[in-house]
């Protein structure tokens, strides 16, 4: 590493010195043969963990990004894991240029600036219904050669244990924290019983490998599409998941006709390439609901948790989302009904009328 490490752009915030100045020993290492231009580094994107996105040009043109995942809150192991299982499968997701994984440092293939999300979201206001629909196929096909070449066994499994630490954060975070509510003993035993069957549902479903986030946001706009991002949470799981994901997701919503058109063209694409879904469609769709509402409520407490532990209160504001979207699931089947008048009166905690 070199012995003065170059200053970086005051534009960036750096909490620990230490931290910075081992970034900028790291990265100087890497300017002069990787041709970066250490002052036209800036922020890229930032979510909603610890880590953060950082933009580099390289001399010549074309840009890279930089990775910054402090340990020990961070461990870019797994990204770089399941990046390279992207790129043996032929999906296009960021090449790992350079990495260190000690410090929580990796250099990044810059996949754009363009993400679905922002796409969706003009073609949704344009009512340009054609573009929406040949991202989202481009989407669904790509999700299908996930599905099928991503080796599953490769990843952690997400078995009971995991998918009840996730519903957990609903009660602890939404209801407690959020709405300020105290559940009765009656209704604790009702969340209970939904969530034993939320987990049996999703625990019989045939097993893939899973992104946990297949969602607008994560997905980039690029040639081949889509840039596949965030997916360092990934394991082995429900194949229904990550189709309730990209269907009902946290930041743009779709008529429900809508959303069943785009799972049946899952549903063929996947049967076609051979992927065990179900061979019935009302049986698949029963399971995406219900993996969704799982999802969801998940999403409730950590949403709600962002908010009140790691000061982000912006993603509270998609909370009637979620409330709606679980709502509306748990109403619709007789086994979730106690649920869904459990969900009620957190509703109006959240102010679910400003959703519509």
């Amino acid at each position: 590493m070199p012995l003065n490490p170059p200053a970086l752009p005051a534009s960036i915030p750096w909490s620990d010195p230490a931290r910075r100045d081992a970034f900028a020993a790291w990265l100087g290492a890497l300017a002069g043969p990787r041709r970066l231009v250490i002052e036209s580094l800036r922020p890229a994107s930032s979510d909603a963990s610890f880590r953060r996105y950082l933009r580099a040009d390289v001399e010549g043109g074309g840009s890279v990004v930089v990775m910054d995942a402090p340990p020990p809150q961070e461990d870019v192991r797994p990204f770089m894991h399941v990046a390279g299982l992207i790129e043996q499968a032929g999906l296009h997701g960021p090449r790992i240029l350079e990495a260190d994984p000690t410090h929580g440092f990796l250099l990044l293939d810059d996949l754009g600036s363009e993400l679905y999300l922002a796409a969706l979201q003009k073609a949704q206001a344009a009512g340009d219904m054609a573009r929406a629909d040949a991202l989202m196929r481009d989407a669904i096909a790509a999700l299908v050669v996930w599905q099928g070449k991503v080796p599953g066994e490769a990843l952690p499994p997400y078995d009971d244990t995991l998918l009840r630490r996730e519903l957990a954060l609903f009660p602890d975070w939404c209801v407690k924290r959020e709405c300020q509510a105290t559940w009765s003993r009656e209704e604790s035993a009702t969340w209970a019983d939904a969530c034993n069957r939320l987990v049996a549902s999703a625990l019989a479903q045939p097993k893939v490998a899973v992104h946990r986030d297949w969602m607008p946001r994560n997905l980039m706009v690029t040639t081949p599409n889509p840039g596949i991002l965030d997916f360092q949470d990934a394991v082995h799981g429900p194949i229904v998941y990550d189709l309730a994901c990209l269907l009902r997701d946290a930041f743009i919503s779709w008529d429900e006709e809508q959303e069943l058109d785009w799972a049946v063209r899952y549903w063929q694409v996947a049967a076609k390439a051979g992927l065990p879904v179900d061979r019935d469609f009302g049986e698949f769709w029963r399971a995406l609901e219900w993996m969704g509402l799982q999802r969801h409520l998940k999403v409730l407490g950590i949403f709600s948790r962002l908010k009140h532990r790691d000061a982000k209160p912006a993603y509270s504001a998609d909370l009637p989302r979620f409330f709606a979207y679980a709502h509306k699931v748990a109403s619709r089947y007789s086994e979730l009904r106690p649920l869904s008048r459990l969900l009620e009166p957190l509703m109006g905690a959240v102010r679910i009328d400003a959703f519509h």
